[in-house]
């Protein structure tokens, strides 16, 4: 039977769906909710077509319960960046004006016509990492909410004694130096106390989180986390976001991707590059705290910092250059980690892995790696296993650290 596609706009409530064959011809439609009677209701509807490939706009967004269910139960899903399907309703209909049935029609159409969309895979670890990486993020604004109050509270208690890096318990010492007697400094101080509790306990619960990540990343035979810069959290949102870095050609459409290849904004004889606001902002806010992290320290990524800054450029187009090797070097040891765990019988070079080096600076081994390539297309073959039987487990068995 031939192959059908099935072009999906997902909300949170529900799902429009319109299935087309290879010639874009429309064999049936429909509108679901994404509770579980609508759910077998949808997949009932498609039954009909078991050489079917769901195409859904958004899989890492509002898309993602309904891949993953979908993956869950051994069907072929495929992303469709909603770019792609915006420019398809727009020379569709002649308008971008958007409606549930318009999306899943031009989500449908990208999916004939575009070859070479990401396919996805069911990896119940890769979603504990990535959830167990929200989570910690949103501590982490949790905590500077909660530090931001105490310090307001604080800075009344005390005028002029505030810091500016206050941790709990440099703020449990100035509580237990000041004892108003007034009733609004006796309620201020209590509501002070409040916020300090609440900060120990997000700074406990970020704290387990962290640990956590460090011990799932290892679990997955990753070396990420020997790149310097790179720890638990920055490691566990890289393979997260990644998942099979083959779908990315080459470095250059991974730092694409991360929004570290630099815009080429020249003018007349003057060869300049501007940020770029695209990509994965969560990727490069990542890439961003390694590259701090290598400043602060000595290090090659330093060095390199500072000899872009000695060449003239300023500190935003040096860190702009730091961060781009910082791509590199993740891309390279993330094909290192995936060709190691493919192929364990090729011979290992000195740093461990194939095409991999020992160092773990940014700067990396090759001198004349650029900083401004723009990305290139092309396939790139699959470092991933195969994915196994459908699973359904809701949890995951997490490796203890060896003592």
């Amino acid at each position: 039977m031939a192959k059908v596609f099935i072009g999906v706009d997902p909300h949170k409530l529900s799902a429009t769906i319109e299935v087309v064959d290879d010639r874009e011809t429309v064999l049936a439609t429909g509108r679901f909710t994404t509770d579980k009677a609508g759910y077998a209701a949808m997949r009932k509807h498609v039954h009909a077509w078991p050489g079917r490939e769901w195409a859904i706009e958004g899989s890492n967004g509002a898309g993602r319960p309904l891949a993953q269910r979908l993956l869950a139960d051994g069907e072929h899903v495929v992303d469709v960046p909603a770019k792609l399907s915006a420019r398809a309703r727009l020379f569709d209909t002649g308008h971008n004006r958007k409606t549930d049935a318009h999306d899943a029609h031009a989500v449908a159409v990208v999916a004939v016509r575009t070859k070479g969309l990401r396919v996805l895979s069911y990896d119940v670890e890769l979603e504990a990492l990535r959830m167990l990486a929200d989570r910690r993020e949103e501590l982490t604004r949790q905590r500077v909410q909660t530090v931001n109050r105490l310090q307001r509270l604080l800075s009344e208690l005390t005028p002029g004694k505030g810091k500016k890096d206050l941790t709990a318990l440099q703020a449990k010492a100035i509580l237990g130096s000041v004892q108003p007697r007034d009733l609004a400094g006796k309620t201020r101080r209590r509501l002070a106390v409040e916020q300090l509790t609440d900060l120990f306990t997000v700074d406990k619960k970020i704290k387990a989180i962290t640990k956590e990540l460090k011990v799932m990343v290892s679990a997955r035979g990753s070396r990420l986390m020997e790149l310097r810069g790179v720890g638990p959290v920055v490691a566990a949102r890289v393979l997260a976001d990644v998942g099979d870095v083959a779908r990315f050609a080459d470095r250059n459409r991974f730092a694409s991707w991360t929004g570290t290849a630099p815009i080429e904004a020249s003018s007349g004889e003057i060869v300049r590059h501007r940020l770029s606001r695209a990509g994965n902002r969560k990727m490069n806010h990542m890439i961003h705290i390694a590259a701090t992290t290598q400043i602060r320290l000595d290090t090659p990524g330093r060095a390199y910092y500072l000899r872009k800054i000695a060449a003239g450029k300023t500190r935003a187009e040096a860190m702009r250059c730091l961060k781009r090797r910082i791509s590199d070097a993740l891309y390279r040891q993330l094909r290192a980690d995936a060709d190691s765990g493919r192929d364990e019988q090729v011979d290992a070079g000195p740093g461990g892995h194939r095409g991999a080096t020992h160092e773990s600076s940014a700067a990396g081994s090759h001198p004349h790696t650029g900083t401004s390539d723009q990305p290139l297309p092309g396939p790139a073959p699959t470092t991933l296993p195969a994915p196994g039987p459908a699973r359904k487990a809701n949890t995951v068995r997490h490796l203890e650290p060896a003592s």
